[in-house]
């Protein structure tokens, strides 16, 4: 039996809900009001919970930040270090709200991009058809929250056979303190798409706050998506995300996640290969000192033949940090023919520094190609004195090889000035011997 607690947090949160929208459409207010009422039906997990038993949240429920509000002064100028090159359009979020006048929009014609308002009166069928279809609130306290707290969402609908050469950006900004914002994504990939796109969670100062988010992605048949997603919020931040995506028959999905922020993080990624001959590619990252706690749940479930999965994680832990990865690979019984791999491979790089991992398999199926594995090290000593030999210092040998651990996952990130950012990240921190 799960362990519930009383919290100050979901009844903070309960008390500012309000029916009160701007959408105008009944199903999203319904889906709204459904979400609130499992909320109240509902306390925080605990690590009583087998999901959670790894990562304790019992200090958010102490807290009582309301819903951020749309209010901000950001100027242009203000975050023009945050945007990327490559990207022609980006849709800029502060504290969970849209902001068109930071957001920049080219390519209209053929990209159907926008925040939610803007499409609910041209596509709602499409909207309905999709929203909490994938992410679904009745086993989530967390994707309940961001549902009963939906206002704005970053909407991607690509249509058929549109390849999107240039990557879009998704920038998720934190500057308000003891608030709680709920950031949403949908992606819609119509069949013979194509797009990449960037999830980019970042802060602009050191503050205690909640970020809530939720992405559901659905690639119709033959859809290609590309999916990054950077988390680096304030470290005394609370970062609680759900990701879920569906793969219709020949789709694929490409997924590379760094997180280094947050104080607290969990990313739970659930992708459902619905027909045949789906693929998905998962590589994550995460690299935490201090006391950071970054917790990654990872579901591939296989339930039609000829589905391909490979998956990657890697964790760099020093100090005091925790890091924790369970990934589960499920290959139901019509679910033949499946090749699926998974790997965890952990690093650290202290005496107090801790790593908790389960891959996890579960196969149905007789016909099949699976495997998986995990390792929890330090630095190897006969790596280090080839690199002394050769005139480094002990620091600089163990800074270079904790950078090459990290820098692989990294080198996979398709945006070229995004991947140096990252790889200039590591670096620091390996030369300044945060990790």
């Amino acid at each position: 039996m799960s362990e519930t607690v009383a919290t100050d947090y979901l009844d903070c949160l309960l008390k500012s809900w309000s029916t009160k929208s701007n959408q105008p459409l009944s199903w999203l207010n319904q889906l709204r009001a459904s979400a609130i009422d499992y909320v109240s039906t509902q306390r925080l997990p605990t690590k009583r919970d087998e999901e959670w038993r790894f990562t304790d949240i019992s200090a958010l429920a102490r807290l009582s930040f309301q819903s951020a509000q749309s209010n901000t002064d950001l100027q242009a100028q203000d975050i023009k270090h945050l945007h990327l090159k490559e990207a022609k359009n980006s849709l800029v979020f502060v504290d969970g709200h849209y902001s068109a006048e930071l957001s920049t929009i080219i390519d209209s014609a053929t990209l159907k991009i926008g925040n939610l308002s803007e499409f609910l009166l041209t596509h709602a069928a499409i909207l309905e058809s999709h929203f909490g279809q994938y992410a679904k609130f009745d086993n989530s306290v967390f994707a309940a929250l961001n549902t009963a707290f939906l206002r704005d969402c970053a909407l991607i609908i690509v249509p058929k056979n549109i390849v999107i050469a240039e990557p879009v950006h998704l920038l998720f900004i934190a500057t308000q303190s003891e608030v709680t914002s709920c950031p949403r994504c949908l992606i819609i990939g119509e069949p013979g798409s194509n797009v990449t796109f960037v999830e980019d969670y970042v802060s602009l100062r050191e503050a205690a706050y909640v970020t809530n988010s939720v992405t559901e992605i659905s690639l119709s048949a033959n859809a290609h998506a590309r999916h990054i997603r950077i988390q680096r919020e304030s470290t005394q931040a609370y970062h609680l995300a759900n990701c879920a995506v569906s793969l219709a028959h020949g789709s694929n999905y490409q997924s590379v996640s760094i997180s280094l922020g947050a104080q607290i993080s969990r990313y739970n990624l659930d992708i459902q290969l619905i027909d045949e001959a789906a693929e998905c590619t998962i590589d994550g990252l995460a690299l935490i000192s201090d006391n950071q706690l970054a917790d990654t749940h990872t579901c591939i479930d296989h339930i039609k033949p000829n589905g391909t999965s490979r998956q990657q994680h890697k964790c760099i832990v020093n100090d005091k940090a925790h890091a924790v990865f369970n990934g589960k690979i499920i290959v139901r019984p019509h679910a033949q023919q499946t090749n699926s791999s998974q790997s965890s491979r952990n690093l650290l790089l202290s005496k107090a520094a801790q790593v908790d991992t389960k891959p996890q398999l579960e196969i149905f199926a007789d016909d099949v190609k699976c495997a998986h594995g995990a390792t929890v090290g330090q630095l190897d000593q006969e790596e280090i004195f080839y690199l002394e030999s050769r005139g480094l210092s002990e620091a600089a040998a163990r800074g270079l090889l904790t950078y090459a651990f990290g820098a692989e996952i990294i080198n996979r990130i398709p945006v070229s000035s995004l991947r140096q950012q990252l790889e200039q990240t590591v670096l620091n921190q390996t030369q300044d011997n945060k990790l």
